[in-house]
């Protein structure tokens, strides 16, 4: 059984979604009412990124400059941006319901009528005269048809402003995590490059062993081996630069030649920081664009419930019109020149083939399956909440545990060395502690991507930043 809707507003309410119904329209097969109109905290409304500039925690003004172009030339966001002007206009449409519709004509007609299209056959009658004219059709909400369909679109409307928010979020956090990689990509290649110019050295004292008899050549390819190594591991590297600056052109619009020159140079990681007070999840997550989006959504079926049920009511319209006829154009404003009509029409479709019931059952379907979408939208922000907050501990915890790794590996190489020097130690403790040593560097820097990552992850999750 799909869940109803009293779950799904009993869930708004804990995610912080304050539900007003001034009136109800019963619907029975959602075992409950459905608000006439949907209310919300402004207290709880979502900044855009612009205005919450989140990324400036981190303290590095590349980034900053990064977020700035990606706002303003983000192809994404601008078709977001058009798509709420586009839902602007549907909405005003539909609020052009309410004004009658006037029509302005002017002609000259020339021509004859049958004399023969009677049962006696008569005179042909010629007609040559200038007409003036106007007319209006109007349909009369009198049963709410108008105003139901008026907040549908208006639910619409809202949708797509809270779908720009969520874009504006996610290219934020993109850009972040994009560029983040790539100063991870460039940390691991500097450390590379630092410890293959160790190995170059080391290798040399190996070879120049070897030829002073002091070390076989089992112990100089072993030596060329975490050399050739360490090589092998620099292309790859390089390519995942290459390719993250790509990204970054991409999210910025910009070609690589454009942005490329201003990345390539390596720089330090952003500093890693993390709000400690976050508070309970479900009180930041009520302001996520997503579940902005999903709650107007389904404000905006259940209005569209409420249109399918006014169409087994009457249509009441009002259509008129008023003119002048005349042979000579001067005698169009004459006396006898007027004509007029007003016609006020009921009409009430009694039979349509069950076309109504099907409707209705199809908007119903609709609704229910947008209750369902928002419960789970409102469940993957409390897991992508409680990801980013685990993963952020538990790279932080590493990040502290390789220092030391990292502190002992480095005594165990300079240890390793300086008895292979003397001959007190196998050439192959050296090749392990400098194997070590790389890869403990390469994991905190890995770790340290991570964190950073895991952030940007939260601010993502939770919509945006947060107060200390």
């Amino acid at each position: 059984m799909k869940t109803p809707l009293k779950l799904a507003l009993f869930t708004m309410t804990l995610s912080g979604v304050f539900l007003q119904s001034n009136a109800a329209d019963s619907s029975d097969w959602l075992l409950d009412s459905i608000p006439q109109q949907w209310n919300y905290q402004s207290a709880y409304s979502q900044k855009l990124p612009t205005d919450d500039a989140w990324w400036k925690t981190f303290g590095d003004s590349t980034l900053d400059s990064l977020i700035n172009i990606a706002e303003k030339e983000n192809y994404n966001l601008s078709a977001a941006l058009a798509r709420i002007e586009m839902a602007k206009k549907t909405l005003d449409v539909a609020k052009s319901a309410y004004f009658p519709t006037i029509n302005l004509s002017a002609g000259w007609s020339k021509g004859q009528s049958s004399g023969a299209s009677g049962p006696v056959v008569a005179k042909s009658s010629p007609y040559d005269y200038f007409s003036l004219g106007a007319s209006m059709q109007w349909e009369i909400d009198l049963f709410g048809k108008i105003t139901q369909n008026v907040k549908a679109n208006k639910a619409a409307y809202n949708a797509t402003k809270a779908e720009y928010d969520g874009v504006m979020v996610s290219l934020a956090a993109n850009v972040a995590k994009a560029y983040i990689n790539l100063r991870t990509y460039q940390n691991e290649l500097l450390v590379a490059n630092s410890h293959l110019e160790e190995q170059e050295k080391v290798l040399k004292i190996v070879e120049a062993r070897f030829h002073a008899g002091l070390a076989s050549m089992l112990e100089v390819t072993q030596s060329r081996t975490v050399v050739a190594s360490t090589k092998a591991s620099i292309p790859s590297l390089e390519a995942m630069i290459e390719s993250t600056i790509n990204s970054i052109g991409l999210l910025t619009a910009k070609y690589p030649e454009e942005i490329s020159p201003w990345l390539s140079t390596p720089a330090p990681m952003p500093n890693v920081v993390y709000g400690a007070n976050l508070g309970v999840p479900a009180d930041l997550l009520r302001r996520r664009p997503d579940i902005v989006q999903a709650e107007y959504q389904l404000a905006q079926y259940a209005a569209q419930v409420g249109i399918a049920k006014k169409d087994f009511l009457p249509t009441l319209s009002l259509t008129g019109s008023i003119g002048t006829q005349a042979h000579d154009a001067k005698n169009l404003f004459g006396d006898h020149s007027m004509y007029w009509e007003v016609s006020p029409t009921l009409s009430w479709t009694l039979f349509d083939g069950l076309a109504r019931n099907y409707k209705t059952a199809e908007a119903k379907a609709a609704l229910e399956a947008a209750v369902d979408s928002y419960n789970y939208t409102v469940m993957n922000a409390v897991i992508e909440v409680s990801n980013a907050t685990t993963t952020f501990k538990s790279t932080m915890k590493s990040i502290e545990l390789t220092e030391d790794v990292i502190s002992n590996s480095k005594e165990s190489l300079d240890l390793a060395m300086d008895r292979y020097k003397k001959g007190l130690s196998p050439f192959n403790n050296v090749v392990d502690a400098q194997i070590s040593y790389l890869t403990n560097q390469d994991s905190k820097i890995t770790a340290q991507g991570k964190a950073l990552t895991a952030v940007v992850n939260l601010y993502e999750a939770l919509g945006g930043g947060w107060n200390n």
